[in-house]
This record gives structure tokens, C-alpha cells and sequence, in this order.
């Protein structure tokens, strides 16, 4: 009988899900790379987050400004369509920028998409001298048909907090809990 597997080794485990941390940044544009940097360290402290290795994403007009560019080198930020990103919720749509860009959010909305399916706000949009952040969560298995369940919607960190901009509301309030569509196994 062929199982497979050889005869006395043990079966392979399978590693858990790395989590995915995304950066969404909304810039004006000619914003310097210091100021990019200031709000990025500011909101990794703040957070106690490393933020180091994270996806950056932005709409995509502003992927290619110098200043966003310089600050997260050597990643390249990911632009996404006004419109992709019009079709996330997010908790703190304004107005304003929608009249400007095309879509009421670029922070929250770009690192909600850029993380995927099973993705929470981790920090809710931060503002900055001419530039927005917000950070969002998943493991890199939601969603994927390869993937195993990770028993949790994202990496476990706690949800925005009142200095990031309010308390967590939608996605960003289920940090911890089972994804849509997740059973526990």
C-alpha cells in the first residue's frame, strides 16, 4: 500500500500563518520623506508596532511621489485605483478627501485591501504634516484555499485605540475573533 509517506517518518507539521502588516498612507502630493517618516515612527511607537517589513499601499497616483517612495525604500508601495479602494468600508470615511481623490479614504481603505481578506484595522487613520496613516492586519493564509484557519481574524493586536483616531469599529472591532467564514477546527 503507498500512503504517501514514508514508513515511520513523522507527518510534517504545517507552520502558522504569518501575519501580514500593511501600511496605508494618504499624501498630499510633495510631501517630503520626513514627514512621511515622523508619522510612520510616531505611529510605530505609539503602537509599539515594527513596521519595518510591512506592505505599503497608497492610491495609485501617489505611488510614484518621491518623498512616500524615499521614506519606505526599499519597498514599493502599492497603488490601487481611487474606485478599488471607494469600495471599502472603512470607519472614518471623510468627505473631503473624497471630493479631492475619488474616494473617501486612501489610508484605512489602502491597508485594509493591501492586507486581504480577514483584514482589521490595527491603527486607525493617523494624520500628519500632509500625510495620513493606518496600519491593518491578517495572516497570510485567510482567504486562500491553501491556507489553513488561523483560528484568529489577523495577528492578534489590539484594535484602534481613542489616540488613533477612535475606538475600533467594523472589521477593526473583530482583532482576535474567528474570521467570516472561519470555523475553529
Amino acid at each position: 500500500m503507498i500512503t504517501g509517506r514514508g514508513a515511520g517518518r513523522p507527518r510534517a507539521e504545517r507552520p502558522a500563518p504569518q501575519p501580514v502588516i500593511t501600511i496605508g498612507l494618504g499624501l498630499r502630493p510633495g510631501t517630503s520623506e520626513a514627514e512621511v517618516r515622523a508619522l510612520l515612527d510616531r505611529v510605530a511607537a505609539a503602537h509599539g508596532l515594527d513596521l519595518d517589513d510591512a506592505v505599503v499601499a497608497t492610491l495609485d497616483r501617489r505611488a510614484a511621489e518621491p518623498g512616500l517612495r524615499a521614506a519606505v525604500a526599499p519597498r514599493e508601495p502599492r497603488g490601487y485605483p481611487a474606485a478599488a479602494l471607494a469600495a471599502v468600508a472603512v470607519p472614518h470615511p471623510a468627505a473631503r478627501v473624497a471630493s479631492a481623490v475619488g474616494t473617501s479614504s486612501v489610508a484605512e481603505a489602502a491597508a485594509l485591501l493591501a492586507a486581504g481578506d480577514g483584514a482589521h484595522l490595527i491603527v486607525g487613520k493617523t494624520a500628519g504634516q500632509g500625510v495620513t496613516v493606518a496600519v491593518a492586519g491578517a495572516h497570510a493564509g485567510v482567504g486562500l484555499a491553501s491556507g489553513g484557519s488561523s483560528g484568529t481574524c489577523g495577528p492578534g493586536y489590539p484594535p484602534s485605540s481613542p489616540s488613533s483616531g477612535g475606538p475600533a469599529r467594523g472589521s477593526a472591532a473583530t482583532a482576535g475573533r474567528p474570521c467570516p467564514g472561519e470555523e475553529r477546527r
